[in-house]
């Protein structure tokens, strides 16, 4: 292990396993890997272990990563398993259900990701959509914990609205 470090070559991760682990893997040679939501989309570029030891992600487009998930070299002798880092985030509360369903709706009207709870939402923390939210009269308090998403209707990744703008027009005549 010490060559990674000393020779700064990272560790190039080509395959991922979902679910349970795929060999034994001496301790020194099973790593975590904390990643954001957003940084669960982008599946090839360089990463840094929880450890220190540098990763390289060549990773197969199939979708975000997940926490759990077990990435491998080539030579299958390296795993790491991914896991959802801690984010700023804001947890929005309401009175009612159905003040809760209007923020969950006019925030998907906007793109925000959403982790959706009984009783609360959370997305990640923004002043202009905290102060939307407390004008609404919801609880909004901030707190740090790992975000997970919901996926979307299209089983697109959970933070595609970070990655492109939409132009939006309709047309409200009639022919």
């Amino acid at each position: 292990m010490s060559d990674n470090v000393s020779d700064h070559k990272p560790i190039v991760l080509e395959h991922r396993q979902v679910g349970e682990a795929v060999g034994d893997f001496p301790p020194d040679r099973r790593l975590q890997l904390p990643l954001t939501a957003e940084e669960r989309t982008v599946l090839r570029g360089r990463r840094c272990s929880d450890c220190g030891l540098s990763l390289l992600l060549q990773l197969p487009r199939e979708g975000p990563l997940q926490p759990g998930d077990r990435l491998l070299d080539r030579s299958r002798s390296w795993e790491v398993v991914v896991i959802a880092a801690p984010e700023p985030l804001l947890r929005v509360q309401a009175d009612s259900v159905l003040e809760l369903l209007q923020a969950a709706y006019h925030l998907g009207n906007r793109h925000v990701a959403l982790e959706l709870h009984d009783g609360e939402l959370l997305l990640l923390k923004d002043s202009v959509l905290e102060a939307m939210l407390r004008s609404r009269g919801l609880r909004v308090s901030a707190c740090e914990r790992p975000f997970l998403p919901e996926g979307g209707a299209y089983g697109g990744s959970p933070s595609h609205a970070h990655r492109h703008s939409h132009v939006h027009s309709h047309s409200h005549e009639t022919p």
